[in-house]
């Protein structure tokens, strides 16, 4: 069955403690039902309310960004495999890759890759060495990352296209740096509102600040839910 728009938007909690997060579920409410850890709050010791959102029916995205060498990464997937959660995300590097899906066998969880950040734009990948640009990297990271079998991609919405292009529907496309119609960009420079990504064929949005900074967290979830509905038709 496919997923409702409610179910393809996870909401980034990227807060600065346990306490912050966990009030801002209890806002939210059944509005959402998948949830976006990183390193802001996880290092803030809120990595065990993994275990209190899935223990409360709801869904979990680690966005840990794994690359390490081999027997490091596969160890740490084994691990998150364990928890329980849904999304778990590694850098594109092939090793890395390889060594993600190879340990998440047997398991539920879904390894997602990501290209390339979408704070980063061809500027960022010159100053860091690379000879290519964003959209270069970005198809020949896809491409690995489907022969080497990893569920799915973490993408800019402006790429999702046409990487539908270059790995067909088979594999997942998440999508950050979503921003609804007039939210300030903050650092992310390849942005797209939430009806634009899901026209261009994101499977799954994820948002952040502009949820939880609003005045009414809740109501801008509601707002985003019915973009995304109405986008879908």
């Amino acid at each position: 069955m496919p997923l409702s728009p409610r179910d393809r938007l996870i909401v980034a909690l990227d807060l600065n403690t346990p306490r912050d997060a966990e009030a801002m579920v209890e806002r939210l409410g059944d509005a959402v039902t998948f949830y976006k850890i990183g390193y802001q709050l996880a290092f803030a010791g809120g990595l065990s309310l993994a275990n209190t959102l899935i223990g409360a029916g709801k869904r979990v995205f680690l966005d840990m960004k794994l690359h390490d060498i081999e027997n490091t990464v596969a160890k740490g997937v084994e691990n998150v495999a364990r928890l329980g959660v849904t999304f778990l995300t590694i850098h594109a590097f092939p090793q890395t890759m390889k060594a993600a899906v190879a340990a998440r066998r047997g398991s539920s969880l879904k390894v997602l890759a990501v290209t390339v950040l979408t704070s980063y734009d061809d500027i960022d990948l010159a100053e860091s060495g690379y000879a290519m640009g964003v959209d270069a990297l970005v198809a020949r990271r896809a491409q690995q990352a489907q022969d080497i079998g990893v569920d799915g991609l973490v993408c800019s919405a402006e790429e999702a296209s046409p990487l539908r292009l270059v790995v067909g529907s088979d594999m997942l496309l998440v999508t950050p740096g979503i921003r609804p119609e007039g939210a300030a960009h903050d650092d992310q420079k390849r942005v797209l509102t939430p009806a634009q990504a899901i026209g261009a064929t994101a499977d799954y949005l994820v948002v952040g600040r502009p949820i939880t900074a609003a005045s009414d967290p809740k109501a801008c979830v509601e707002a985003i839910v019915a973009e995304m509905t109405q986008a879908a038709k």
